[in-house]
């Protein structure tokens, strides 16, 4: 049986998305879940279509490679979703993630993206 990608729910867009980008498939998430129209806010600016989900995608990965990413928080209501995460990597941290999306068609059209690397303290220190 065949999906169907454009008839997905938002949670069925996100639950794709975080998966694949847990596996770290990126090409393969933004070709199946980012909508070539795709517009995402970011603190650098913003990023248009999947070139633009592209280069974020590769500068999170600069930021922190080999990253290891917890999903705290997952809310979707209708077709807007609500992404809080955490993330730790050699020498850095992100604990304050936060993403947003609109999903319409089985596509993420519109994503805010927020999050702070700090170097990780060292082991006992708070």
């Amino acid at each position: 049986m065949t999906v169907d990608l454009r008839a997905r729910s938002a949670r069925e867009v996100l639950d794709d998305h975080l998966r694949l980008a847990a596996e770290g498939r990126f090409a393969e998430d933004i070709e199946r879940n980012v909508a070539p129209h795709c517009v995402v806010l970011e603190r650098r600016g913003v990023f248009r279509g999947r070139d633009g989900a592209g280069t974020l995608a590769r500068w999170l990965a600069e930021e922190l490679p080999d990253a290891r990413y917890t999903y705290t928080n997952v809310l979707v209501e209708g077709r807007v979703g609500f992404l809080e995460w955490t993330a730790e990597a050699t020498g850095f941290q992100v604990r304050d993630g936060a993403d947003s999306f609109l999903v319409e068609d089985g596509w993420i059209v519109a994503q805010t993206i927020h999050y702070s690397v700090e170097p990780k303290s060292p082991a006992g220190v708070s």
